[in-house]
């Protein structure tokens, strides 16, 4: 008499795991074996103009602002936050748009700084810096 064959109903997963370990072999190694590319960049004899000095925007501890430009006399001018906008844009009259760096004071809740930045990028003020100072040196910018 003849037996019966039974259905086998589990599927062999031990190729599809070598497979698998092959693959990512060649993932792993291809990587390194592909040489890394070089850009050439272009270079320039000397910048046409210098850089501008950056407008400084002081916050103060108690919440005040100023306004400073080392190119306009170097005084500090106290402004509010609504007069802000209008009065670097007088700074900025007739020449292209130059940055700016807010100066907080330490001890400045980080929301106020957020605050005239975000005013000032409300305004269509693209070049926004934060001024820092380095241990054991004075926060100032370089010109």
């Amino acid at each position: 008499m003849r037996r019966q064959r039974r259905l086998m109903n589990q599927i062999n997963v031990v190729p599809y795991i070598d497979v698998m370990l092959v693959l990512l072999v060649i993932f792993m190694v291809a990587p390194q074996a592909t040489p890394t590319g070089s850009i050439e960049l272009p270079s320039v004899a000397q910048a046409s103009q210098t850089p501008a000095q950056p407008i400084e925007v002081i916050v103060r501890k108690d919440g005040k602002l100023a306004v400073l430009d080392h190119d306009k006399g170097g005084k500090e001018e106290a402004v509010t936050l609504d007069a802000l906008v209008t009065r670097i844009r007088d700074l900025q009259a007739g020449g292209a748009s130059r940055p700016l760096v807010v100066a907080g004071d330490k001890a400045v809740r980080y929301e106020e700084i957020t605050k005239v930045v975000g005013a000032l990028q409300n305004n269509g003020f693209t070049r926004i810096g934060l001024l820092l100072e380095q241990a054991g040196q004075a926060a100032k910018p370089q010109r």
